[in-house]
């Protein structure tokens, strides 16, 4: 069957997020046994030869990721490592479905970021998708209940980081490529990852009996050759999802492919249904919905700001 370039972009991003999820299983599913350094370090390790097959095959050379950029590259790396760590910290804690709807107010504070940043307008679309996004997460945070886990917190600092990541990519982007860019990413996370390991590899530092904060300061563990492997897998998940992504958004219109990035939050659903017996609440539900209108609708004002822009501008 003949599919047009937009119908393989929203293919490719559709599967991409679906290859992307298992990550968040895998990760979840292992954060009571090992830290979360341990997996980036192991993940970080496995993907460097991957990505660097990624950057000769989209920019058609390696020398693109020797970029006079690099002190930027590897800022915008530890952007988007610490909203990683924050997001897979809220993982270890929290239901699969809140931590994926709550991290998925990321559009909302590119939102607010770009108009403090880059003073760009926010217009009544906009304002009307900031107010329900926040509704929508305030009814996930349940502040009416007994008890409120501060770890619900870090999805959405991971948000935050990942919107800052991302207007950081929207101004390198002018100069250098994906691949690059993905490469250095890569390359701070296993800085990161080791810094982390130096601090609390030793287990020193273990004892702490919240999942969060155990998931980060437990020390070095021994693993058998299958939870290595699935650490591993980590790796190969990473690159074939970003690969997918990257394809989906290089092929067709972003205002076309963008929405579907919210079947990621099925996905969150789903395997937290069929993992851990996890389903949102009632009132998280209605949260999630107030988020994912949100976003669309975030996305629908920037498909038509770039539409009305002059050619070139966007």
């Amino acid at each position: 069957m003949h599919l047009s370039a937009t119908q393989r972009g929203i293919l490719a991003l559709v599967v991409g997020i679906a290859v992307f999820s298992l990550q968040d299983v895998i990760l979840k599913r292992l954060s009571g046994d090992y830290p979360l350094y341990q997996a980036m370090i192991i993940r970080s390790l496995t993907a460097v030869p991957l990505l660097l097959v990624i950057v000769r095959v989209l920019d058609g050379r390696l020398t693109t990721i020797t970029s006079p950029n690099w002190g930027w590259m590897l800022a915008r790396g530890f952007l988007n490592f610490t909203a990683y760590t924050a997001y897979y910290l809220g993982l270890a804690a929290m239901p699969m479905a809140d931590t994926v709807a709550l991290f998925f107010t990321a559009p909302l504070f590119i939102t607010l970021a770009a108009a403090l940043i880059f003073k760009e307008r926010i217009g009544p679309m906009n304002l009307l998708a900031l107010l329900a996004g926040f509704a929508g997460m305030l009814m996930i945070f349940n502040p009416s209940a007994r008890v409120f886990d501060p770890a619900a917190l870090l999805p959405v600092l991971g948000a935050f980081g990942y919107a800052l990541t991302q207007l950081a990519t929207r101004v390198l982007g002018r100069t250098e490529t994906a691949g690059a860019m993905t490469f250095w990413g890569n390359l701070t996370f296993l800085a990161s990852a080791l810094a982390l390991a130096a601090v609390f590899g030793s287990g020193a530092h273990e004892g702490a009996t919240h999942p969060s904060l155990a998931f980060l300061t437990r020390g070095w563990q021994e693993m058998p050759l299958r939870d290595l492997l699935l650490f591993m897998a980590c790796g190969l998940i990473a690159s074939v999802g970003l690969s997918l992504l990257t394809y989906a958004y290089r092929v067709a219109p972003s205002s076309s492919v963008a929405p579907f990035e919210y079947s990621f939050i099925i996905w969150g659903v789903l395997w937290g249904w069929l993992f851990w017996a996890q389903l949102p609440t009632l009132l998280a539900w209605g949260g999630i919905a107030l988020l994912i209108g949100a976003g669309l609708l975030v996305i629908r004002a920037e498909a038509q700001r770039e539409k009305a822009a002059p050619e070139g501008a966007a």
